[in-house]
């Protein structure tokens, strides 16, 4: 298969999603603006939200993807398929067990994350009962993400990338036509997420059993816990937790900031946060997603050389769109918090305020990006410890500078310590790959960085000349933010990739075929 068409499928197939849920923030915002239930509810949702990243999507995923292409390669189709049925019947088992403790200890656990609630009449408990109805999602999404790791080791992107469109789709059934009939009506929210969990996972069933790959769940958790490739999955995942999560741990700790700060500050992040995602889930956790399963392939064929070219295949495609898409996204903050979100209850101090805190994080969009490509060329090693010890680094470098921003900068300088942070650890990595001899960076990267700035600059001049004054976004109507957006953003793609066509760059230069 060629990376690159399947990074255009996966990348459509998230664009999507990522559409749909810039429709489900809209639809929220309108309905629910941003206060005490939309705080309330966004760490709720933050709780499950985040165990899924580290668990499902973070540690299990780089611990389980490695060892399954591992048996894939050299074990043949029986010992693969005991595999997976091991791996997910210890997966249900822990999961449930999780999912009850989540459930009875909500009072603790939003405590730990939002303590600053308690001060506000009412927004604990409801936190809590938001929490306790969302809190089965970790389990859901976790089979989700057993399920994803199996389709993409066969090379079936799709199902995995349109997958998030259910959970998206759901909530915005819910917000529209749920929420009056719900007491207070962002329990609905709460709901969808429920709702939308439930209906992702039962999409992979038919996916699954095309393939053969279909699990076969199983109570005796002895006899999957005999397995060693369960064991060796285990051992991996402890310190991946870690490693591939630091970021999301650093969002908790953040909301822990957020939560003395004014009403709305949870909410103002939380929506900056949607519009980072855009572009980091695009290519961050596609180009991670593709990379993966072809650098476990070639460790287990031991070919070297492939394995760097890969790196480098990636690392180029991560600055060629990840570089321009932070730039964009700082400078088109107004226009787009405007037009996304500027409507119902959400004030013009909401849309500067999330305004600070976009282009806060815009400043270590590239790092997060490129930390989503780095890693794997760690994991898909089974090299656990490197990544580990960097993350730790970051995570300490995101408290310290969080000290130092929240004073001045307060909402906006817990984003631009999350920025600076993955940057220093998208470095840190970098030279770990470089030190160990697993990345060979290949000849002409001068001329490439030369090259992207140029083209940056000339975008940068089509975005300033044709935005106008931030308060003209604030005055005209949806339909006229449409208008001016519709033609804004192809003005600055098209100024970015005509210059590159002058600069040379062609499209077949970046073709790449999966190892095999």
């Amino acid at each position: 298969m060629n990376l690159l068409r399947a990074l255009a499928t996966v990348s459509g197939m998230t664009l999507l999603s990522r559409i749909l849920g810039f429709v489900r923030d809209f639809v929220i915002a309108r309905a629910f603006g941003a206060g005490l239930a939309t705080d309330a509810f966004f760490v709720a949702f933050k709780l499950p939200n985040l165990l899924r990243r580290m668990f499902a999507e973070g540690a299990f995923s780089q611990a389980f993807v490695p060892i399954l292409g591992e048996y894939k390669n050299k074990r043949g189709e029986a010992d693969t398929r005991t595999l997976v049925d091991h791996v997910a019947s210890m997966l249900s088992i822990a999961l449930f067990i999780v999912t009850a403790i989540g459930i009875i200890a909500a009072p603790a656990l939003v405590w730990l994350s939002a303590a600053g609630f308690t001060a506000v009449p009412g927004k604990f408990e409801l936190t809590v009962t938001l929490t306790r109805i969302t809190f089965p999602y970790i389990l859901f999404m976790s089979l989700v993400a057993l399920a994803g790791g199996i389709l993409n080791s066969w090379s079936r992107f799709a199902i995995p990338a349109f997958t998030p469109v259910l959970l998206n789709l759901t909530f915005i059934f819910m917000a529209l036509f749920a929420a009056p009939y719900f007491d207070p009506p962002v329990l609905a929210l709460a709901w969808a997420v429920f709702l939308g969990g439930l209906l992702q996972l039962l999409l992979q069933i038919p996916a699954l059993k095309k393939i053969a790959m279909l699990p076969r769940i199983s109570l005796d958790w002895r006899a999957a816990w005999a397995d060693p490739g369960v064991r060796r999955i285990t051992k991996l995942m402890a310190p991946a937790l870690v490693g591939v999560s630091v970021s999301q741990i650093s969002l908790l700790i953040n909301t822990v900031f957020a939560s003395f700060l004014q009403s709305g500050s949870v909410s103002w992040l939380y929506y900056a946060d949607r519009l980072m995602e855009f572009p980091s889930g695009m290519l961050g956790a596609t180009l991670g997603t593709i990379l993966l399963p072809s650098l476990s392939r070639y460790h287990a064929s031991e070919n070297h050389e492939e394995y760097s070219k890969l790196l480098d295949w990636g690392l180029r495609l991560t600055l060629l769109l990840a570089a321009p898409a932070a730039l964009a996204l700082a400078m088109l903050a107004v226009p787009l918090i405007a037009t996304l979100f500027f409507h119902g209850a959400f004030l013009a101090s909401d849309v500067f305020n999330t305004r600070n805190a976009l282009v806060a994080y815009s400043v270590g969009l590239t790092g997060l990006i490129l930390v989503k490509v780095l890693a794997p060329g760690f994991y898909a090693r089974q090299n656990v410890r490197t990544p580990v010890r960097i993350a730790l680094i970051s995570l300490l470098a995101t408290q310290v500078m969080n000290l130092a921003f929240i004073g001045w900068l307060e909402h906006a300088g817990l984003a631009l310590s999350i920025g600076l942070a993955a940057c220093l650890n998208a470095a840190l990595l970098y030279r770990g790959l470089c030190q160990q001899g697993i990345f060979v960076p290949q000849p002409g990267w001068t001329v490439f960085i030369v090259k992207l700035g140029i083209a940056m600059a000339v975008m940068a001049g089509a975005l300033w000349a044709g935005q106008g004054q931030d308060s003209d976004w604030l005055h005209g109507n949806l339909l006229a933010r449409i208008s001016h957006l519709a033609w804004l953003v192809p003005l600055g793609a098209g100024a970015y990739f005509a210059t590159l066509w002058l600069l040379g760059f062609r499209l077949r230069d970046f073709k790449r075929r999966a190892a095999e």
